[in-house]
Protein backbone atom coordinates (compact mmCIF):
# COMPACT_ATOMS: atom_id res chain seq x y z
CA UNK A 1 0.00 0.00 0.00
CA UNK A 2 1.23 3.41 -0.87
CA UNK A 3 2.15 5.88 1.87
CA UNK A 4 2.32 9.44 2.74
CA UNK A 5 5.35 9.67 5.01
CA UNK A 6 7.03 13.52 6.11
CA UNK A 7 10.86 13.33 6.59
CA UNK A 8 11.17 16.19 8.89
CA UNK A 9 14.20 17.54 10.90
CA UNK A 10 15.94 20.88 11.50
CA UNK A 11 18.12 22.95 8.15
CA UNK A 12 21.06 21.10 8.01
CA UNK A 13 20.22 17.29 8.99
CA UNK A 14 20.46 15.91 5.71
CA UNK A 15 17.43 16.02 4.17
CA UNK A 16 17.72 16.85 0.32
CA UNK A 17 20.41 14.30 0.46
CA UNK A 18 18.41 11.89 1.75
CA UNK A 19 15.12 12.84 -0.70
CA UNK A 20 17.98 12.14 -3.97
CA UNK A 21 19.29 8.88 -2.14
CA UNK A 22 15.87 7.58 -2.18
CA UNK A 23 15.27 9.15 -5.52
CA UNK A 24 18.27 6.75 -6.53
CA UNK A 25 17.26 3.68 -4.79
CA UNK A 26 14.00 3.57 -6.24
CA UNK A 27 15.14 3.95 -9.66
CA UNK A 28 17.70 1.21 -9.19
CA UNK A 29 14.73 -0.57 -8.29
CA UNK A 30 12.97 -0.35 -11.39
CA UNK A 31 10.38 2.36 -10.21
CA UNK A 32 9.71 5.98 -11.84
CA UNK A 33 8.61 8.60 -9.84
CA UNK A 34 9.07 12.59 -10.40
CA UNK A 35 11.11 14.58 -8.41
CA UNK A 36 9.08 18.41 -6.58
CA UNK A 37 11.19 21.40 -4.68
CA UNK A 38 10.16 24.95 -3.88
CA UNK A 39 12.12 27.89 -3.51
CA UNK A 40 15.74 25.39 -3.42
CA UNK A 41 18.80 27.25 -2.12
CA UNK A 42 20.25 26.53 -4.98
CA UNK A 43 17.86 28.05 -7.59
CA UNK A 44 14.66 26.99 -9.49
CA UNK A 45 13.66 23.62 -10.17
CA UNK A 46 16.17 21.41 -8.82
CA UNK A 47 17.08 19.49 -5.47
CA UNK A 48 20.02 20.33 -4.26
CA UNK A 49 22.46 18.82 -1.00
CA UNK A 50 24.93 20.89 0.55
CA UNK A 51 27.38 17.89 0.17
CA UNK A 52 27.38 18.45 -3.30
CA UNK A 53 24.65 15.95 -5.14
CA UNK A 54 21.57 17.43 -6.86
CA UNK A 55 18.89 16.39 -9.71
CA UNK A 56 16.77 18.51 -11.59
CA UNK A 57 13.16 18.81 -10.24
CA UNK A 58 9.75 20.23 -10.74
CA UNK A 59 9.29 23.68 -9.49
CA UNK A 60 6.14 23.68 -7.11
CA UNK A 61 5.00 27.62 -6.94
CA UNK A 62 1.05 28.73 -5.05
CA UNK A 63 -0.33 27.90 -8.91
CA UNK A 64 0.92 24.21 -8.78
CA UNK A 65 -1.68 21.24 -8.40
CA UNK A 66 0.09 18.11 -7.93
CA UNK A 67 -2.65 15.88 -8.47
CA UNK A 68 -3.63 17.32 -11.85
CA UNK A 69 0.78 17.22 -12.17
CA UNK A 70 0.12 13.47 -11.78
CA UNK A 71 -3.27 12.62 -13.08
CA UNK A 72 -1.98 14.30 -16.31
CA UNK A 73 1.05 12.46 -17.10
CA UNK A 74 -0.22 9.61 -16.18
CA UNK A 75 -2.89 10.19 -19.02
CA UNK A 76 -0.54 10.39 -21.40
CA UNK A 77 1.13 6.76 -20.11
CA UNK A 78 3.42 7.78 -18.28
CA UNK A 79 4.59 5.87 -15.51
CA UNK A 80 4.67 7.21 -12.11
CA UNK A 81 5.43 5.30 -8.50
CA UNK A 82 6.21 7.42 -6.66
CA UNK A 83 6.61 11.19 -5.65
CA UNK A 84 9.64 12.92 -3.98
CA UNK A 85 8.82 16.21 -2.92
CA UNK A 86 11.79 18.58 -0.82
CA UNK A 87 11.24 21.56 0.85
CA UNK A 88 7.66 20.95 1.79
CA UNK A 89 7.28 23.55 4.40
CA UNK A 90 6.72 25.84 1.84
CA UNK A 91 3.64 24.06 0.01
CA UNK A 92 0.08 25.00 0.79
CA UNK A 93 -1.87 23.44 2.65
CA UNK A 94 -3.88 22.56 -0.38
CA UNK A 95 -1.56 20.94 -2.09
CA UNK A 96 -0.42 18.79 0.88
CA UNK A 97 -3.94 17.97 0.74
CA UNK A 98 -3.41 16.91 -3.38
CA UNK A 99 -0.21 14.36 -2.39
CA UNK A 100 -2.47 12.57 0.28
CA UNK A 101 -5.94 12.06 -2.66
CA UNK A 102 -2.67 10.62 -4.96
CA UNK A 103 -1.40 8.54 -2.12
CA UNK A 104 -5.17 7.38 -1.56
CA UNK A 105 -6.70 7.33 -5.02
CA UNK A 106 -3.36 6.45 -7.23
CA UNK A 107 -1.49 3.73 -5.15
CA UNK A 108 1.33 6.84 -5.49
CA UNK A 109 4.18 6.77 -2.33
CA UNK A 110 4.72 10.04 -1.42
CA UNK A 111 7.77 10.84 0.19
CA UNK A 112 8.12 14.74 1.57
CA UNK A 113 11.06 16.42 3.16
CA UNK A 114 11.06 19.60 5.44
CA UNK A 115 11.27 21.60 8.00
CA UNK A 116 8.57 21.61 10.60
CA UNK A 117 8.95 25.14 12.37
CA UNK A 118 10.19 28.48 10.98
CA UNK A 119 12.24 30.87 12.51
CA UNK A 120 9.89 31.99 15.40
CA UNK A 121 9.16 28.31 15.99
CA UNK A 122 5.97 28.80 14.28
CA UNK A 123 4.21 25.59 12.21
CA UNK A 124 4.73 26.03 8.73
CA UNK A 125 1.02 25.44 7.09
CA UNK A 126 2.55 22.98 4.79
CA UNK A 127 4.01 21.00 7.98
CA UNK A 128 1.71 21.60 9.83
CA UNK A 129 -1.25 19.58 7.24
CA UNK A 130 1.29 16.43 7.02
CA UNK A 131 1.91 15.99 10.14
CA UNK A 132 -1.94 16.21 10.34
CA UNK A 133 -2.13 13.84 7.57
CA UNK A 134 1.03 11.63 6.76
CA UNK A 135 1.06 7.88 7.46
CA UNK A 136 4.27 8.14 9.42
CA UNK A 137 6.67 11.34 10.51
CA UNK A 138 10.24 10.23 10.69
CA UNK A 139 13.02 11.95 12.09
CA UNK A 140 16.39 11.99 9.97
CA UNK A 141 18.89 9.97 11.92
CA UNK A 142 21.63 12.58 11.34
CA UNK A 143 21.34 15.29 13.73
CA UNK A 144 22.04 19.03 13.12
CA UNK A 145 24.33 20.54 15.71
CA UNK A 146 24.30 23.67 17.94
CA UNK A 147 27.72 25.62 17.84
CA UNK A 148 27.79 24.29 21.74
CA UNK A 149 27.62 20.77 20.89
CA UNK A 150 24.46 20.01 21.89
CA UNK A 151 21.34 18.55 19.60
CA UNK A 152 19.86 20.98 17.37
CA UNK A 153 16.32 21.58 17.42
CA UNK A 154 15.79 25.43 16.26
CA UNK A 155 16.14 27.17 13.20
CA UNK A 156 16.76 30.49 13.59
CA UNK A 157 17.31 33.24 11.36
CA UNK A 158 20.46 35.57 11.11
CA UNK A 159 21.30 39.03 9.90
CA UNK A 160 25.22 39.93 9.98
CA UNK A 161 25.48 37.15 12.48
CA UNK A 162 22.43 38.32 14.81
CA UNK A 163 19.50 36.37 15.54
CA UNK A 164 16.26 38.49 14.44
CA UNK A 165 12.95 37.03 15.46
CA UNK A 166 11.17 39.52 13.42
CA UNK A 167 10.26 39.73 9.50
CA UNK A 168 8.24 37.31 7.03
CA UNK A 169 8.11 33.81 7.43
CA UNK A 170 10.13 32.99 4.10
CA UNK A 171 13.35 34.47 3.18
CA UNK A 172 15.69 31.73 1.75
CA UNK A 173 19.28 31.51 3.23
CA UNK A 174 21.32 28.78 4.32
CA UNK A 175 23.11 27.83 6.93
CA UNK A 176 26.09 28.48 5.70
CA UNK A 177 25.21 32.09 6.05
CA UNK A 178 24.80 31.91 9.77
CA UNK A 179 28.01 32.55 9.99
CA UNK A 180 28.19 35.59 7.78
CA UNK A 181 28.60 34.18 4.28
CA UNK A 182 26.21 35.65 1.74
CA UNK A 183 23.43 34.78 0.08
CA UNK A 184 24.10 33.66 -3.71
CA UNK A 185 23.04 36.27 -6.10
CA UNK A 186 21.86 39.21 -3.53
CA UNK A 187 18.71 41.11 -3.83
CA UNK A 188 15.87 41.39 -1.17
CA UNK A 189 14.51 38.81 1.05
CA UNK A 190 10.68 38.75 1.40
CA UNK A 191 10.50 41.02 4.53
CA UNK A 192 12.88 43.78 3.16
CA UNK A 193 15.80 42.54 4.76
CA UNK A 194 19.03 42.68 1.85
CA UNK A 195 19.39 39.36 1.01
CA UNK A 196 22.88 39.68 1.26
CA UNK A 197 22.68 39.59 5.14
CA UNK A 198 19.98 36.60 5.70
CA UNK A 199 21.81 33.67 7.07
CA UNK A 200 20.30 30.36 9.00
CA UNK A 201 21.87 28.69 11.69
CA UNK A 202 20.12 25.95 13.70
CA UNK A 203 20.70 25.95 17.39
CA UNK A 204 19.86 23.87 20.45
CA UNK A 205 16.58 25.17 22.65
CA UNK A 206 18.67 26.91 24.97
CA UNK A 207 20.77 29.12 22.45
CA UNK A 208 17.98 29.97 20.41
CA UNK A 209 16.00 31.45 23.97
CA UNK A 210 18.91 33.14 24.63
CA UNK A 211 19.71 34.54 21.44
CA UNK A 212 23.35 33.33 21.34
CA UNK A 213 24.83 32.41 18.02
CA UNK A 214 27.90 31.27 17.34
CA UNK A 215 29.02 34.49 15.86
CA UNK A 216 27.90 36.35 18.99
CA UNK A 217 29.01 33.92 21.05
CA UNK A 218 32.50 34.42 19.52
CA UNK A 219 32.63 38.23 19.82
CA UNK A 220 32.07 37.25 23.51
CA UNK A 221 34.47 34.61 24.13
CA UNK A 222 31.81 32.14 24.62
CA UNK A 223 31.23 33.66 27.97
CA UNK A 224 27.42 32.96 28.42
CA UNK A 225 25.87 34.61 31.33
CA UNK A 226 24.81 33.47 34.48
CA UNK A 227 21.73 31.20 35.01
CA UNK A 228 19.61 32.74 37.60
CA UNK A 229 20.32 30.07 40.10
CA UNK A 230 24.33 29.63 38.93
CA UNK A 231 26.52 30.37 41.62
CA UNK A 232 29.64 32.32 41.01
CA UNK A 233 32.65 30.47 42.24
Amino acid sequence: MAELVFFSGTMDCGKSTLALQMDHNHRQRGRSGLLFSCNDRAGVSVISSRLGPRSAALEVDPQTDLWAEVVGRRTRGERIDYLICDEVQFYAAAQIEQLARTVDEMNVDVFAFGIATDFQTRLFPGSQRLIELADRVQIPQLEALCWCGRRATQNARTVDGAMVVEGAQVAVGDVEMGLGADVPGGGVADDGTSAAAVGYETLCRRHYMRRITAHSASLAGAQEPLLPFDVAG
